[in-house]
């Protein structure tokens, strides 16, 4: 056994007491704390924070990134340019300079900035914490020469988020540049043109629509001119720089904004004002203001202003309006908001030289720019790829908007709006209405959705839309949208919602497809059956469903007919089997009024168009034109032919074109004589829309040959040379060109100087037009050189000039061979207006149809423009020949 330990037994009493005594304890300190753990819950120690990640290098697209949000600009430009020819020439200088204080809120820490800035030298860059004018430290800035057209601030502090605000402060200087664009000069006058991304060229800025700022702007000028801007000027005082006297001119607080509204001109024009509630100025040259020219567009403004306060339920936000006239400018017009700009002609009217197709035009702009003050200007789409929710709602609402100055136009909107936008969509190089975000990112993208399909086809389907829903319905539904989302911006969705309030009818679903999707469909009826069909209508057939449905129906009696899309109310084209189109064409020749005006244009564009896609034989097109000998009204005959000039593009090369001429005479005849009596006697018809047929009866019996219009003509044109213009405005354009088409050199030097002399826009364009109808190569030739020498031809009206000379079959070649010569010069001179760039190839290809011309066209980079030249070009090809000697037999059985 082991060896053992003893212990007495006091000691072991003592320890059990000592242990039965420190058990009781330990349970009584775990009671306690439970206790206390119960009323004071313990804390967790903190975890180790990272510091946070601050974001470095450049932003993986080309957008701007979103750490900051500008709120407010206060700019100053000093543009160095007298309006007036001092003795001192050599103060003269086409330049600007300025300064600019951007207020943003800053979201996330960041030691970058980014803006845009583009042709600009920035001297100095500052950034200030708001509250505090804490200057922070600047480690370097550059403006990044690419696509981007960053400036990029790099600070050594890092500027913190939660929605604090800082202050960058820069000093710019740029050129006065004659492009047309950003801030440019004309002659002694200064202007800006900003959308879609040329802010930047002026200021540094956040250059994209939905990051709206307010905007303070200062001018800096020399004495006796005036500076404009979107806000009332505030105050001009006197002031001493460096010795010379300018002018400081101050503009009131504008509201929050798009860059690209902005807007401010120096010059020394004059202008009218009228009080309406809202200020309405004219500006223009002062000849123009003396000579009354802008009373027309003060009336035209006071009415539409007040009747879209009316019908969009909100009064126009700001408290004036300017209105300003230029001799340059490279657009038709611009929605600056509150200093709206336009060309010459389309905002000045003088009453005893412009047509009435001259007033339609100034008020019909004066309309679409005024819609832009609400569709645009207030509400904004919230990236370029919804641009048709400013263009086509602008371009819908003007037919609206001129009701109230007593213009009916509003069926003319299926020859001018869905006509034009079913042309361009039945190609496979067009584009839906609206895109993904992410596919439009350069300013060529941005600039090529400038086109016919944002613009008709967005107001065509926004006049299918309001079919639809009915129109009431649709105008409460565009209230509550406008209303929603004042001086915000938008997407598609956000007014298909709105809409959708005021319908029970499944908005999305029916236009997701419309907008969303390339093209249209055609539907095919065959009436024997009642069976429908639809395809999407291209050239290169894919598969695209429409939220389309149709009845089955059965015809009862073998004489009846079918007609459907009555008014062309849905953006669809519609064929039928063979028979169909034989009791409509039999219903036309026996009596045409039973089938409605709009309808009876529309069955003659569709089935010529179904024809060049190949679905329906080219004669029954021809065949419904012939009824045209007893109808004269305007929709149909435009219609017709619109369609009949296709052909004759791509047949007066060849030995088609004579048959064609006889027909077209013999057709015409009647209708030359049903306006002849006004014509001789120089008068028009009441009727907006018989008088634009007068002119139709002119121009296609002159052009193809009837000899007493070809004697009017020439007689008119040498009574105008005597020294007597009886030639009421309306025809001069048709009258001038007859005459110049059938004259010799001096025709066209004596309107050459008519041209140089002119003083007024619209009476110059109709002069213009006219000296491209001469058949001698030589003229059209030295008129081609014209183009490129601003001193003859203004730089706005390059591009419709050489397009006007490649319609005559005469300059067609020559106009080619010129735009391909100089093609260097003019993107060079004319690059940033690619919409132009994109309208002058469409212009000079248009009768290419052989293979020769195919391969000529292909000499520029890809751009959606050059595609669609292509395309049509291979369309018409194949067209052609298939269908050359079908179309020569018709004709000359015809004769």
């Amino acid at each position: 056994m082991a060896k053992g330990i003893g212990m007495s037994k006091a000691l072991a009493v003592g320890v059990g007491v000592l242990t039965v005594s420190s058990v009781c304890g330990l349970v009584m300190m775990a009671v306690m704390y439970k206790i206390q753990i119960d009323r004071f819950p313990p804390v967790s120690p903190p975890t180790p924070t990272k510091p946070p990640v601050i974001p470095t290098g450049l932003p993986p697209t080309l957008r701007l990134p979103d750490n900051l949000i500008p709120e407010s600009y206060k700019v100053l430009i000093q543009p160095y340019l007298y309006a007036v020819i001092p003795n001192n020439y050599t103060n003269q200088s086409f330049a600007f300079t300025g300064h600019s204080t951007v207020r943003v809120k800053c979201m996330i820490v960041s030691k970058s900035i980014f803006l845009h800035a583009q042709d600009l030298n920035v001297t100095t860059v500052e950034v200030r914490k708001s509250d505090s004018n804490e200057k922070l430290s600047v480690s370097g800035y550059k403006i990044h020469q690419n696509e981007t057209n960053f400036l990029e601030i790099q600070l050594k502090d890092a500027m913190s988020g939660n929605e604090t605000y800082y202050d960058i402060f820069t000093k710019f200087e740029g050129e006065l540049f004659d492009v047309l664009d950003g801030f440019y000069v004309s002659g002694l006058f200064a202007t800006s043109l900003l959308q879609p991304t040329n802010a930047r060229k002026v200021f540094p800025c956040f250059d994209e629509p939905a990051l709206k700022a307010v905007f303070q702007i200062t001018i800096i000028h020399r004495p006796d001119t005036v500076a404009l801007s979107n806000g009332i000027g505030a105050g001009s005082k006197l002031t001493e720089i460096d010795g010379e006297e300018w002018i400081v001119t101050t503009f009131e607080e504008t509201p929050i904004m798009s860059t690209y509204s902005l807007a401010f001109t120096v010059s020394d024009f004059k202008s009218k004002t009228r009080h309406s509630g809202t200020i309405i100025h004219i500006h223009a040259r002062g000849d123009a203001i003396y000579a009354g020219h802008a009373d027309y567009a003060l009336e035209v403004t006071e009415k539409v202003l007040i009747r879209y306060q009316d019908i969009f339920g909100l009064k126009y936000p700001l408290t004036k309006i300017d209105q300003i006239a230029l001799p340059d400018i490279s657009v038709e017009a611009m929605e600056n908001w509150g200093f709206i700009s336009y060309q010459e002609s389309g905002l000045l009217y003088d009453k005893s030289t412009a047509s009435t197709f001259d007033q339609e035009r100034v008020a019909t702009l004066i309309a679409h720019e005024l819609a832009h003050q609400w569709f645009g200007n207030l509400v904004t789409m919230r990236w370029w790829n919804d641009l048709w929710l400013n263009e086509g709602f602008a371009t819908y609402m003007s037919y609206i908007g001129v009701q109230a100055d007593g213009w009916d136009l509003r069926d003319l909107i299926v020859l001018r709006e869905t006509q034009t936008a079913f042309q361009v969509d039945s190609l496979n190089s067009s584009h839906p209405l609206r895109l993904q975000e992410n596919d439009i990112q350069t300013f060529s993208e941005i600039t090529e959705l400038f086109d016919d399909i944002t613009y008709s086809k967005g107001a065509a389907v926004l006049r299918m839309l309001a079919t639809f829903m009915t129109e009431d319905a649709f105008m409460r539904g565009i209230k509550m949208y406008l209303a929603k989302f004042e001086y915000k911006n938008t997407v598609y969705k956000d007014l298909l919602k709105c809409l959708q309030e005021e319908t029970k009818e499944d908005l999305e679903g029916f236009m997701s497809t419309w907008i969303e999707q390339v093209g249209y469909p055609v539907i095919t009826i065959i009436t024997q059956t009642g069976e429908t069909s639809q395809e999407h209508f291209l050239l290169k057939q894919t598969q695209v469903t429409y939220y389309l449905t149709w009845p089955h129906f059965q015809l009862q009696d073998k004489d009846e007919w079918l007609l459907a899309n009555v008014n062309c109310a849905g953006f669809f084209r519609v064929n039928y089997d063979e028979e169909n189109w034989n009791k409509l064409r039999m219903q036309l020749e026996r009596y045409h009024h039973v089938i409605p005006i709009i309808n009876r244009g529309q069955l003659i564009d569709d089935a010529f168009n179904i024809a060049r896609a190949h679905r329906l034989n080219v004669t029954i097109a021809l065949s419904l034109t012939k009824y045209l000998v007893n109808d004269t009204e305007y929709i149909p005959w435009e219609s017709a032919l619109k369609n009949l000039d296709h052909l004759i593009l791509m047949f007066d090369r060849s030995e088609v074109y004579g048959p064609i001429t006889k027909y077209l005479r013999n057709l015409i005849t009647r209708l030359y004589d049903h306006f002849e009596e006004y014509t001789i006697n120089g008068t028009v018809p009441e009727k907006h829309t018989d008088q634009y047929n007068q002119v139709n009866a002119i121009s296609v019996a002159c052009s193809n040959g009837l000899t007493k219009c070809i004697t009017m003509a020439k007689s008119l044109f040498e009574d105008y040379k005597n020294g007597t213009n009886d030639i009421h405005p309306n025809l001069r354009k048709a009258i001038y060109c007859s005459a110049i088409a059938s004259g010799d050199e001096y025709d066209w030097e004596f309107a050459w100087m008519e041209y140089q002399r002119a003083t007024v826009a619209a009476e110059k364009d109709k002069l213009r037009y006219a000296l491209s109808c001469t058949k001698e190569i030589w003229l059209l030739n030295r008129y081609l050189q014209y183009t490129i020498d601003s001193s003859k031809i203004r730089k706005m009206d390059m591009f419709s000039t050489i397009n006007y000379i490649a319609k005559n079959v005469a300059g067609q070649p020559l106009a080619w061979d010129f735009v391909r010569e100089h093609w260097s010069y003019i993107t060079q001179e004319y690059g940033a207006g690619v919409v132009s760039l994109g309208s002058l190839l469409d212009a000079v290809t248009k009768r290419f149809s052989t293979e020769v011309e195919r391969e000529e066209v292909l000499f520029h980079s890809s751009t959606r423009a050059l595609e669609q030249v292509i395309e049509r070009t291979e369309a018409n090809i194949k067209w052609v020949k298939e269908n050359k000697q079908i179309v020569k037999d018709w004709f000359t059985g015809e004769l």
